[in-house]
């Protein structure tokens, strides 16, 4: 069975195309769902200077000394700031441990919306955490990064009201869901210093195994090899972004209000070692993850005699919290057991 992440172009929604292209636009988004659940998006609009200022940001953060990043971690349950090597474990997120608990070898820095962001909403701190900005030791970060940031959220609602095109729902459906999303730019270096050896011991691994939370993922990253996704044969398929597109994969909040019939696909980061050091690879991740007060429930349209509903409803704050428990604080999370079985059958056959 062939794998191949569809490209599709999205400017008829960026560009107020006619109806018939976005008809075309929400049919290709609709099969791409439906049969891999990993889109590459060109069209977006976001200019080549904003991508250039974001990796400009992120190499001069992550290029910092360990000591100096370490000031700026925050405890596991804010989801801003710093993250060591080896401090997370994404396959926790589903549920399946690993003999190195918390084993994956990446850093990241993480910034998102804040409850100051809407002051005219009573919302929890706890949920909207403020950011953390490392301007003090990277100068210049968060001038650069938030162009980027503003523009993938732009990006990430333009695709979700294709969404509604491609499901037949109402134009402004997804409007109630994510008015106040809890969005999240997660930055991440897969890298170390010139010369430095590297043993993969045991289950070490770039980025464990895992779904994506929330609506959708938008991702810009380097061309270099080492994000391998789940095909529906089972087998792990290296995917790279072609010349000025983005990523884009669904997550699991989709895949629970289409009752799986559009796809929240696993997928992992591998490091290419090279001469016994990880070759450099970067990525950001922005998550548009949903209100946090929102009930996410299965789509009427997506039930029927062929297709029972699979899933109870849950607010936003009730899945990301138990995600992030177990991705961030190795808290096992047993929820997530259709997900688990597929990391544990894919691991089976390699």
């Amino acid at each position: 069975m062939s794998f191949e992440v569809p490209v599709v172009d999205i400017s008829p929604y960026v560009l107020d195309g006619t109806p018939e292209e976005r008809a075309a636009v929400a049919a290709a988004l609709d099969a791409a769902c439906r049969e891999v659940g990993f889109i590459q998006i060109v069209g977006h609009g976001i200019p080549t200077d904003v991508t250039d200022g974001l990796a400009s940001a992120m190499d001069s953060f992550f290029g910092l000394d360990l000591e100096t990043k370490k000031t700026y971690v925050t405890p596991p349950e804010l989801n801003r700031g710093y993250a060591p090597p080896k401090t997370e474990s994404l396959s926790l997120s589903l549920g399946v441990e690993s003999a190195n608990r918390m084993n994956d070898f990446f850093e990241a820095f993480n910034i998102g919306d804040a409850a100051s962001d809407f002051p005219d909403l009573d919302l929890p701190v706890s949920a909207y955490n403020e950011n953390l900005w490392p301007d003090a030791d990277a100068p210049g970060f968060q001038a650069q990064i938030m162009p980027y940031y503003r523009e993938a959220g732009r990006v990430a609602r333009t695709l979700v009201r294709a969404f509604a095109d491609a499901l037949h729902l109402p134009p402004k459906f997804f409007e109630a869901y994510n008015s106040h999303s809890l969005d999240v730019l997660r930055m991440n270096n897969y890298a170390l210093p010139a010369g430095t050896d590297v043993t993969l011991d045991g289950d070490l691994t770039g980025m464990g195994e895992h779904t994506d939370y929330g609506i959708v993922t938008v991702l810009w990253a380097d061309q270099v090899a080492g994000l391998p996704v789940l095909g529906r044969d089972g087998g792990w398929h290296d995917v790279q972004p072609a010349d000025n597109a983005l990523l884009v994969n669904l997550g699991d909040l989709t895949g629970r209000w289409t009752n799986d019939q559009w796809m929240s696909t696993l997928h992992r980061v591998k490091p290419p070692v090279i001469n016994g050091t990880i070759e450099r690879r970067r990525s950001a991740a922005f998550f548009h993850d949903g209100n946090w007060d929102a009930v996410i429930a299965t789509l009427e349209n997506c039930i029927d005699d062929e297709h029972p509903d699979l899933y109870t409803p849950v607010t936003v704050e009730e899945h990301i919290t138990a995600k992030l428990q177990g991705s961030r604080a190795g808290v096992r999370n047993t929820a997530a057991g259709a997900e688990a079985e597929r990391v544990l059958a894919a691991a089976a056959k390699e």
